[in-house]
């Protein structure tokens, strides 16, 4: 069996039709680790989230941005952006069905695999949060967003502030940082307050803040940590973090790694990558 993190597909199928190919994926022997944003952007979002469906639990996903906005947009909490292209999913018969197949995966994975515990996530965590509490907060969404009244969660998730964590906070905006954190950061202060103006690489990071995964006194900083989101910063490997945004729908590539535990303790990767026929301009 062999397991595979996957960056940002955003509606790329053709894309990712290649990668499995290229990494010869099977269902019955192998597992997908999509990062988010599975759709928008790209033009062939439902068939992506039809090739996720048909693997069933070989594919496990988490949500982004753009996920989320697909979902506010079928609940007509949010008009459609004059970039996406959300249209045909929402139009298709089978909208229903992967909708609520979309509304039912998670904000967080974790898996042990040797030694070593991985912490998956689309964008990033705050320098307070540990794994276990993060896990616990993606669970507190993922609730939200599955009960029969998600369209008030959606009508609440939009804004930049709190732009920091408290124990303290409540209802939405508790639920706003979260999902704010989770889908959303890249730079914060090293206390954690999020900024979100700038979508830059590390050359671009604002004054007073950095990376999240830079800020010093991060918990989560025992677990190897791998994300998406973040095309600008492109593939970043290092022995704590792993950025797997390579910018597939920007004229980039789409990437994979594959994921073992090394015999002699921690873990071995090896980079796949397709380069993929859909390009746009650069954008969030």
């Amino acid at each position: 069996m062999a397991m595979y993190l996957i960056g940002d597909v955003q509606g790329c199928d053709t894309a990712l039709e290649r990668l499995t190919q290229a990494i010869d994926f099977s269902p019955s022997r192998d597992t997908l680790y999509l990062l988010g944003d599975l759709v928008n952007r790209g033009p062939e979002s439902a068939a992506v989230l039809r090739r996720l469906m048909g693997y069933g639990n070989s594919a496990r996903c988490l949500l982004g941005n753009h996920d989320l906005h697909l979902l506010a947009v079928s609940y007509g909490v949010r008009k459609p952006g004059k970039r996406d292209t959300l249209a045909p999913l929402l139009e298709a018969d089978d909208a229903p069905g992967l909708l609520y197949w979309l509304r039912h995966q998670k904000l967080v994975l974790y898996e042990n695999v040797g030694d070593s515990g991985l912490l998956m996530v689309h964008a990033g965590v705050l320098p307070a949060w540990t794994a276990i509490k993060t896990i616990a907060l993606a669970r507190e969404v993922e609730a939200a967003l599955q009960a029969p009244d998600a369209h008030l969660f959606f009508q609440q998730m939009y804004g930049n502030g709190p732009d920091a964590w408290s124990d303290a906070l409540t209802g939405a905006d508790r639920l706003r940082v979260i999902v704010n954190a989770l889908t959303r950061l890249r730079y914060c202060t090293p206390e954690g307050v999020m900024e979100f103006k700038h979508s830059g690489g590390l050359e671009a990071t604002p004054a007073g803040y950095v990376p999240w995964f830079n800020a010093p006194d991060r918990q989560t900083t025992g677990e190897i940590m791998a994300f998406g989101h973040w095309s600008t910063l492109g593939w970043l490997h290092r022995p704590d973090v792993w950025a797997l945004d390579s910018g597939c729908v920007w004229g980039g590539c789409l990437s994979a790694l594959r994921v073992a535990a090394a015999p002699a303790g921690g873990l071995a990767t090896e980079l796949i990558q397709v380069k993929c026929p859909q390009s746009q301009e650069p954008g969030d």
